[in-house]
């Protein structure tokens, strides 16, 4: 199913993966390379290294995407490695290619933090088109799939240490300022990906469990104008059976919900999600 529907859309895949790689390549080149950000990563091995040893940043990421890469194919398989070997040889090449071209561009660097927050939120948008497209940048989260694969070690465990060691090298010797500014940078990175990938909810889903099942229902339907779909469950617990209720509604209606149900019951229990799409409802 999986490469059914990869092979579908290919040519809006590849404009999705273009884009991301020249954005990520301009960030580096004109913000985070010039700043000495070390946020983690293969880009932020080649800012150390660029800036102790002088080797091109675009060699040194090509070298440890390279070593990535082959590890992946040996460990993981020709299947789930051929996009990601893809998206990270290619970016070296942008990276290079996009340093010539903003060799005479300046940028006021005065203002650190509206840099970083700018620089955080473009490398976001970057991503997110990146896993929108169905690669994946590759470098180092290659070994963390690796040793998630061979020793069961998390992957979230495992990116978090190899980060965080990259950010320590850097606090060493750019200063511990510019790793204050990795970690906003990467904040604000993470929010913007997640936003890029998901959307921005407009809608809530409330799972609601009630003494007062009919009242909450006829004040969602009649007063609020919103369908409820009800079902069973069992406590885990105590084994009884319960009743819930499923509704969905605009996000700028939640106070309107909230203290509505609370006012009908007040030892009524809900859980509030984001709701990101719906379909299909009447």
């Amino acid at each position: 199913m999986k490469n059914i529907i990869f092979k579908q859309n290919k040519i809006y895949r590849i404009i999705l993966i273009s884009i991301s790689l020249v954005i990520s390549a301009l960030v580096y080149n004109l913000f985070l390379l010039p700043l000495s950000i070390v946020a983690g990563g293969t880009s932020s091995i080649a800012t150390i290294t660029y800036y102790l040893y002088n080797i091109n940043p675009a060699i040194m990421m090509f070298i440890i995407s390279s070593i990535c890469s082959i590890l992946g194919f040996m460990y993981l398989g020709a299947e789930r490695t051929t996009g990601t070997i893809i998206a990270s040889l290619s970016y070296p090449l942008v990276v290079e290619i996009t340093a010539k071209i903003v060799e005479n561009v300046y940028i006021d660097t005065s203002d650190t933090l509206l840099i970083v927050l700018f620089a955080g939120v473009l490398a976001g948008v970057a991503n997110g088109l990146m896993y929108k497209s169905g690669y994946s940048s590759g470098g180092l989260p290659t070994i963390s799939q690796i040793l998630y694969e061979k020793f069961k070690i998390s992957v979230a465990k495992t990116s978090f240490v190899m980060n965080f060691i990259i950010i320590i090298i850097g606090a060493i010797f750019f200063g511990f300022t510019n790793a204050l500014y990795a970690v906003i940078f990467l904040y604000i990175y993470s929010i913007i990906t997640d936003k890029v990938l998901l959307g921005i909810s407009k809608n809530k889903a409330f799972y609601i469990i009630t003494e007062k099942e009919q009242e909450v229902k006829e004040y969602i339907i009649e007063n609020l104008r919103h369908t409820v779909t009800t079902f069973d469950v069992k406590g885990g617990y105590l084994q009884d059976k319960k009743r819930v209720m499923l509704t969905v509604i605009p996000t700028r209606e939640y106070y309107r919900v909230t203290e509505g149900i609370k006012s009908i019951d007040k030892d009524v229990f809900f859980v509030v999600t984001d709701s990101y799409q719906v379909k299909g409802a009447k």
